[in-house]
């Protein structure tokens, strides 16, 4: 990958586009640009950008993608140094712009189609004018349906594609001249984020063949696979673990012959439709999206434009003419660039397995922003990114992709003052408790990340939020009647009901008084207060704190159940739940003293409402909260049960599910650094650590994770109620163990207590 430079002058657009075409409905288009240069310069920079994406080749070597996924108001653009792949003479830049019209992802938002470019110095010759060609690539159709809320499949039929657009020597006098467009309403923006990476990689295994026997070698690029005229082959390719990808299929031959790829998470059982356990494939079917290839005859390379997710791959080939070659089959691994610059080890190997899929679930869920699930939505929720954050920045220490998202939140406000849920979308939704969490999300990264001046830039947005609640505190001193979806969790009583409005919400959430709600409110007002505090802005940090105190009261005063022993969803004292208990514990609605034992009970009592795999990130913390860290590792028990079901990611929701990715079910990784190992910052910007270990029955723990200046390491041994090993922090702190604590100098140091 070229060199890339982030810039933040103001930028002076002038986007080209295909002529006599609707630029707000489907086409995928190519524009090249011929040159000729004295000698091989040592720089060549450009600034580009594209609506909707863009894929840049130079003398046909593909360089970047792009641009980063965002809205109108701050559309991305890329800074890039062509040099390397430049030289003395003719020289070509070509780029495929495709938009996807109203078969667009919902995470993809659109003014119209275009491609803009600009030049420093000698690359001003790239400037988009009408010196450029273009024309439509008219092999494409979209493959879409009701389900591809990711963008459209695509279906190439090879003999209308404009083979070799790439190159220096094509020919291109038949192409038009590109139309210089005038846009209003675009702000263009530096991209902000790194490139997502590539990586080359292979399938596992053929798990299933009909039509032909086919063995290994065919994946691992040794043999080729033959596919006689009037022969129809069926292959079942398994990858082994799940991941985010561009399959690379190169072929030749079998004139006219249609070759489909379908990508699943998971097979589906014939008779039940359920999934189980996702390594058996005997009784077995496949269902998800497909790509389509009709071939031309000639030596190509099938790639689609967007990569694809999926365990499993069915690759269908219908022969009709002439005998086909597929020479090799493999798929390029993309992602988010995070590095695994953290690890843990323990007496316990199966916490390694854990770490291993949770990270694997995390990486698959980062792209250009954070996403929710790679197969399906690929949006970049609230709920989701404020755990997959805590993830990323614990693991790889890179803070980026969680301030790109908390702007992004924030860029989605609406007049009223509350954020979108999920965004960049062009479907519209608001969760009020979602705008919660970005407040909290907000408060992790001033704690982990010294950037004080953008944390305080985000204080006007926090106090909307804040102020939208409490026009709905009633006067007994709860949140009444709000509107919106006031989603919580997916737990088996709170079903998907037909609307958003009435799915996944509480006792209280449609007609007022959920306590559940008030308190996710009372725990956003007290991490706004701690806020506020440190910036010194104590008088609207003394109105949230009185307010949190005000609110909690009243959903103890109100809800409270003496004969059960816990706090009930709703005054009506119906129904009960984890959920609403675990934020009592969290806010202190419940008295200190009384909290372990209301966790332990809530825990063993099957009768009450279950947190489900999302959130029981907010059970766990309440349970270190209170004292009860220690029984993390016994609490991981469904982590375990998905593992035996043979999932190499961790899904959405208990079984059955429809995701078998999603990130907020990764929070273990996060866990096993901060409450096992006990690491957690104890000054804003991490400028001070606090370790209090909880080992739950293991022996020892071994562990290092990246911060700001540093790493922090620790190699720590529980006998009895002794605690040896020791500890490196780049800066100074505590460990507290058993109620001792022993304070920690920058640098290593031996640890006996």
């Amino acid at each position: 990958m070229a060199g890339l430079f982030i810039s933040s002058f103001s930028v002076a657009q002038q986007w080209i586009a295909p002529p006599g075409v609707p630029l707000k409905e489907y086409g995928v288009y190519h524009f090249r640009k011929t040159f000729t240069l004295d000698e091989k310069p040592s720089a060549f920079n450009i600034d580009i950008s594209g609506d909707n994406r863009y894929v840049l080749y130079v003398n046909g070597t593909n360089v970047i993608c792009g641009p980063q996924r965002s809205d109108v108001a701050h559309w991305r653009y890329e800074t890039i140094d062509l040099a390397p792949h430049l030289h003395a003479g003719q020289n070509v830049v070509a780029v495929t712009v495709w938009n996807h019209g109203s078969n667009a992802a919902w995470a993809q938002l659109s003014l119209q189609t275009g491609l803009w470019i600009k030049g420093t110095g000698i690359a001003s010759v790239l400037n988009t004018d009408n010196s450029w060609r273009v024309t439509e690539n008219n092999a494409y159709t979209p493959l879409a349906d009701a389900l591809h809320i990711t963008g459209p499949y695509e279906y190439i039929y090879a003999k209308r594609y404009p083979w070799g657009w790439q190159q220096a020597a094509y020919n291109d006098n038949h192409w038009q001249t590109a139309i210089v467009t005038r846009e209003t309403g675009r702000t263009l923006l530096p991209r902000n984020i790194p490139f997502p990476i590539e990586k080359q990689q292979r399938f596992a295994s053929i798990r299933r063949s009909e039509g032909a026997v086919v063995d290994g070698q065919f994946l691992t690029g040794k043999k080729p696979l033959i596919v006689a005229p009037d022969q129809t082959v069926t292959l079942l390719i398994d990858q082994g673990t799940l991941t985010t990808a561009y399959p690379e299929m190169q072929l030749s031959g079998g004139e006219d012959c249609k070759i489909t790829l379908t990508y699943s998470e998971a097979l589906y059982d014939k008779q039940t439709g359920e999934k189980g356990n996702r390594n058996d494939v005997e009784g077995k079917s496949i269902s998800g999206y497909k790509d389509v290839f009709i071939t031309d005859g000639g030596d190509r390379l099938f790639r689609p434009l967007y990569y694809r997710t999926f365990r499993f791959v069915e690759l269908r080939i219908e022969n009709h003419q002439k005998p086909l070659v597929i020479s090799g089959f493999n798929s390029r691994y993309t992602a988010y660039p995070f590095e695994e610059n953290a690890r843990f080890s323990s007496n316990d190997t199966s916490l390694g397995k854990i770490w291993e899929i949770g990270w694997r679930t995390s990486r698959l869920c980062a792209f250009e922003t954070y996403m929710d699930c790679p197969y399906y939505e690929q949006l970049q929720y609230i709920g989701d990114t404020r755990i997959q954050a805590l993830i990323s920045l614990y693991v790889s220490g890179d803070g980026r992709l969680m301030k790109n998202a908390i702007t992004q939140f924030a860029q989605s406000s609406i007049s009223e003052g509350l954020t979108q849920s999920r965004y960049p979308s062009n479907v519209k939704q608001i969760i009020p408790p979602f705008s919660l969490f970005w407040i909290i999300m907000l408060h992790d990264y001033q704690m982990l990340v010294d950037d004080e001046a953008f944390v305080k830039s985000m204080l006007a947005g926090v106090a909307d939020v804040l102020t939208w609640h409490e026009k709905y505190v009633i006067a007994q001193g709860m949140l009444g009647k709000m509107p919106y979806w006031n989603f919580v969790d997916w737990p088996a009583q709170w079903p998907w009901k037909g609307t958003e409005e009435t799915s996944g919400i509480p006792a209280g959430a449609l007609e007022g008084n959920s306590s559940i709600l008030t308190l996710q409110y009372v725990y956003a007002l007290q991490h706004a207060a701690e806020m506020f505090r440190s910036f010194g802005r104590t008088k609207e940090a003394a109105h949230w704190d009185a307010l949190a105190t005000k609110l909690r009261t009243a959903a103890y005063n109100t809800c409270w159940d003496a004969a059960k022993g816990m706090i009930a969803d709703s005054p009506e004292k119906q129904e009960f739940s984890q959920h609403a208990n675990a934020m009592a514990v969290l806010t202190d609605a419940v008295p200190k003293n009384e909290q372990a034992s209301l966790l332990q009970k809530i825990e063993k009592d099957e009768s009450i409402i279950q947190c489900t795999i999302y959130y029981r990130f907010y059970l766990m913390q309440a349970f270190k909260k209170a004292g009860l860290g220690d029984e993390y590792i016994r609490l991981l028990k469904p982590w375990h049960a998905m593992i035996d079901m043979g999932l190499t990611t961790f899904p959405e929701r208990p079984e059955p599910t429809r995701s078998d990715c999603h990130a907020w079910s990764a929070s273990p990784v996060y866990d096993l650094l901060a409450t096992v190992c006990g690491i957690v910052p104890s000054k804003p910007g991490f400028k001070a650590v606090r370790i209090t270990p909880r080992f739950g029955g293991l022996q020892w723990i071994d562990a290092e994770m990246p911060h700001p200046s540093g790493k922090i390491k620790l190699h720590l041994q529980q006998k009895g109620k002794s605690l040896n090993g020791s500890v490196t922090t780049p800066v100074a702190g505590e460990l507290v163990w058993q109620g001792k604590t022993m304070r920690l100098r920058a640098g290593g140091q031996q640890v006996q207590l």
